[in-house]
């Protein structure tokens, strides 16, 4: 409908291709396709969110392409009932650094130790946080998530034991967690 398209920022900018994006999302939901994927920026470095040049230029122009669509997925999951059993999970593989780049360079570099991912619906505990960074943004010093309890919290919302899924690799049973993955319970509904 075109409140529905509105709603998603369909047919403005800067929010219509990754509206579209996101409202293609939802009725594959609707028909029953159980992963998706989907991507905010791509190609050279001005279109992604790898902010190496100006980080207040980058994440101010996709920010706004990505806030309004995501709500709307948000709303309109919550609004049909799916929200509940739809996991989504927002992030990337690092944040960026708190400090600039050098006196000409108003960049960020990459930061590994402290960055920010959110997860919404699909048996997560919502409206809340979860750990925290130094005074300076650099690194979690408050309930520290690995990338392994990330993976171990997903696969239990999912319904899958994270200790019990293996797969055989050069002649050995892997773990997608590694030895040292838990899932974390205070974020889970």
């Amino acid at each position: 409908t075109p409140g529905t398209l509105a709603m998603y920022g369909v047919g403005a900018q800067p929010t219509d291709e990754y509206g579209r994006n996101c409202l293609i999302a939802r009725r594959l939901v609707e028909r029953g396709v159980r992963f998706i994927q989907l991507y905010s920026g791509g190609g050279h470095l001005e279109e992604t969110w790898d902010a190496h040049e100006s980080i207040e230029k980058n994440h101010g122009r996709h920010g706004p392409e990505v806030d309004q669509p995501i709500a709307a997925l948000l709303t309109d999951l919550q609004q049909r009932g799916m929200l509940e059993e739809t996991l989504v999970v927002w992030g990337g593989e690092f944040g960026r650094m708190p400090f600039s780049e050098g006196k000409d360079a108003p960049g960020r570099n990459h930061n590994p130790y402290g960055f920010s991912m959110w997860l919404a619906g699909g048996g997560v505990k919502g409206g809340m946080n979860y750990g925290s960074t130094d005074e300076f943004g650099f690194e979690a010093v408050e309930n520290k998530v690995h990338l392994h309890d990330l993976h171990a919290t997903i696969l239990h919302l999912l319904g899958l034991d994270h200790e019990l899924l293996t797969y055989f690799h050069q002649g050995r049973d892997e773990s997608l967690t590694d030895v040292g993955g838990r899932v974390i319970h205070d974020v889970l509904g």
